[in-house]
C-alpha cells in the first residue's frame, strides 16, 4: 500500500466526487473514500495513477472494468456506479464498502473457523458464479479482493484484469502471465488461456489461506511461487487443521487439482459443494473444538488415501501434546505459591500482529526505492528486513525530515509497546499513530537510539495505523527493520 504524498481531503473530481481520504491503492490506481456531493453518499473512488493515462493499452483496461462490472448486479459484487474523465484523470465510481477486506481479516485473526470460512467461502463463489454466468472470468481471486461490509457480508471488487469469455483478441494475450503469485493458478503461471475454472482455482487457495491462516504455497519471488503452484501438490490441509470435516478437505482439494478439468466442473458447482458443506458442519466448530472421531465414522466418510496416511499420527500428536501439557502444569501448579499466578500472567503484555505496509514519507516525490522491501519487516523472518538508506536528515543534506515504516494492525487498537529488531543499529526514531493513511500521524512515543533489539514504550493512543519514523540513520548509512513487534 502507498502513502499519498499529498494530503487529498477537499480534493473534487468532475465537479462531483469531493476525495476524503486514500484507501486503497495498487499497481495502476488508488482508491479514495470520496462524498458524492450530487446524490450526499459515500462512494469509492478508484482513479489510474497519471503516468498510466498516456498509455491506451492501461486505460484501456481501466474503461473495460468498469463496462464489465456495470453488467453485474449481485449482492456479492460491489456495484460501479459511474465511470468518467477529469483533467486527463480516468475514474471509476464504486459503492463504498465500509469495512476491512478478508486479508486483513485473517491476518487479524489467524486462521477462521471452518463454518466462518465456509461461510464466506461460498459468498465469493456465489458473485463469481454469477459474473462467469454473464461471460466475465474475474482472473485475480485473492483476500484483498474481497471486502467485508459492516454486518460480515463478503462482496468481490476488482474486476480490473477480468476478461470477457468470447474474447479472441483482447488487450490481453495467451502468454501474458496475470494475476497475484500467491493466488495464480497453473495455466496462468504458464501463460495459457484462462477459463472459470482460473477462478475456481484462485478460490480454493482463498479457502485454504481462510482454514489455515496461510497460502498453501509460499516463496520468496513471483517465479518461486509460480513454479510451486505448477509443480507441487498442496500441503495436507489435515495435518494444520485436524478438526476439518473430510468433505471440506476434499473440496479444497478438488479446486487445487493442476489440470482445470479435474477441478469442479463450475464456479456454481463449487458453490452447490460449499453449500452443502455449511449445512453439515456442525455449531461445536464454531468454537474450533477438537473432538477425535471414533475410527468406526470416520472411514465411513468419503475421503482420500493420502489424508487418511496422515490424520492418526497428527491425532497421536496432539494427545501427546495435550498429555504433556497437562504434566507441566500439574508441575507448575504444585510448584508455585497457593493463589498466585505463574511469572507472566498478568502485568505483562498480550502480543498483537502488525503488518508493515508501505513507507511514510509526508514530504512526497524523491520516491524511496526499497518500499517493497517493507512486509519483510513483519515476516516472523528474522533474517528479512525493510531498509532505508537515504533522505532521512541530517545524513542527507535535509531532502527530507525523516522515513517510516508504515504497520497496520488490523483495526483500531490501543498499544503498550512495539519492539523493533534490526541488524545494523544505531538510528533514531520514534513511534506515531494516527486514524488513517491520509492523515498525518503523531507523536506516540519518546524518541530513542535503535539497538539491537529496542521497545518503545506507547502513550496511549488508540489508532490503526502505528509508524515507525526514523530521523537519523545509523553508521554506514543504512536503516534496517528485521522484525516489529507490538504488545497491547
Amino acid at each position: 500500500m502507498t502513502v499519498p504524498a499529498r494530503n487529498v481531503s477537499g480534493e473534487v473530481i468532475a465537479d462531483r466526487y469531493e476525495l476524503e481520504r486514500l484507501v486503497g491503492a495498487g499497481g495502476m490506481s488508488n482508491v479514495y473514500k470520496a462524498k458524492d456531493q450530487l446524490l450526499e453518499r459515500n462512494v469509492a473512488l478508484k482513479v489510474l495513477h497519471p503516468h498510466y493515462s498516456d498509455d491506451e493499452e492501461y486505460v484501456e483496461r481501466f474503461r473495460r472494468e468498469a463496462r464489465a462490472v456495470a453488467q453485474l448486479s449481485h449482492p456479492h459484487i460491489v456495484t460501479v456506479i459511474d465511470r468518467g474523465e477529469d483533467n486527463g484523470q480516468q475514474f471509476i465510481v464504486f459503492e463504498y464498502v465500509d469495512g476491512e477486506n478478508l486479508k486483513q481479516l485473517v491476518e487479524r485473526t489467524g486462521p477462521l473457523p471452518a463454518r466462518r470460512a465456509v461461510e464466506l467461502a461460498l459468498e465469493i463463489a456465489e458473485g463469481l458464479a454469477f459474473a462467469h454466468e454473464n461471460g466475465l472470468v474475474h482472473r485475480d481471486v485473492k483476500p484483498q479482493n474481497v471486502l467485508l461490509t459492516p454486518d460480515g457480508n463478503a462482496k468481490v471488487t476488482d474486476f480490473g484484469i477480468a476478461r470477457s469469455l468470447d474474447v479472441e483478441h483482447g488487450v490481453t494475450q495467451t502468454g501474458t502471465v496475470l494475476g497475484t503469485s500467491n493466488y495464480l493458478s497453473p495455466e496462468q503461471a504458464n501463460g495459457q488461456p484462462t477459463t472459470p475454472a482460473t477462478d475456481v482455482y484462485s478460490l480454493g487457495v482463498v479457502l485454504y489461506e481462510l482454514l489455515t491462516g496461510d497460502v498453501p504455497f509460499p516463496g520468496e519471488n513471483f517465479v518461486a511461487i509460480a513454479m510451486k503452484h505448477v509443480n507441487e501438490p498442496p500441503p495436507d490441509l489435515l495435518e494444520q487443521r485436524p478438526d476439518l470435516p473430510m468433505r471440506l478437505v476434499a473440496a479444497v482439494e478438488r479446486a487445487l487439482e493442476k489440470d482445470p478439468s479435474d477441478r469442479f466442473a463450475s464456479m456454481a458447482q463449487f458453490a452447490g459443494e460449499l453449500r452443502q458443506i455449511l449445512a453439515g458442519v456442525a455449531e461445536p466448530d464454531l468454537e474450533r473444538t477438537f473432538v477425535a472421531p471414533s475410527p468406526v465414522l470416520r472411514q465411513s466418510r468419503p475421503h482420500r488415501a493420502r489424508a487418511t496416511r496422515r490424520r492418526w499420527p497428527v491425532y497421536l500428536s496432539l494427545a501427546a501434546a495435550a498429555a504433556a501439557a497437562a504434566i507441566v502444569a500439574g508441575i507448575l501448579g504444585l510448584g508455585g505459591s497457593k493463589g498466585k499466578p505463574a511469572a507472566g500472567a498478568s502485568g505483562g503484555t498480550v502480543p498483537l500482529a502488525l503488518h508493515a505496509t508501505a513507507n511514510y514519507d509526508p514530504s512526497g516525490g524523491h520516491a524511496d526505492s526499497h518500499a517493497d522491501t517493507a512486509p519483510k519487516a513483519t515476516d516472523s523472518d528474522p533474517a528479512s528486513y525493510w531498509y532505508t538508506q537515504i533522505y532521512a536528515t541530517p545524513d542527507f543534506g535535509g531532502l527530507k525530515s525523516g522515513l517510516g515504516l508504515v504497520l497496520d494492525a488490523g483495526g483500531p487498537v490501543k498499544l503498550k509497546t512495539v519492539t523493533v529488531s534490526t541488524t545494523t543499529p544505531g538510528f533514531t526514531a520514534q513511534i506515531l499513530a494516527g486514524d488513517s493513511l491520509g492523515t498525518q500521524p503523531a507523536a506516540d512515543s519518546a524518541t530513542q537510539t535503535v539497538g539491537d533489539r529496542t521497545t518503545f514504550t506507547l502513550r496511549g493512543a488508540t489508532a490503526r495505523y502505528y509508524v515507525l519514523w526514523i530521523t537519523r540513520l545509523p553508521p554506514g548509512g543504512t536503516a534496517r527493520v528485521n522484525e516489529v513487534k507490538a504488545g497491547r
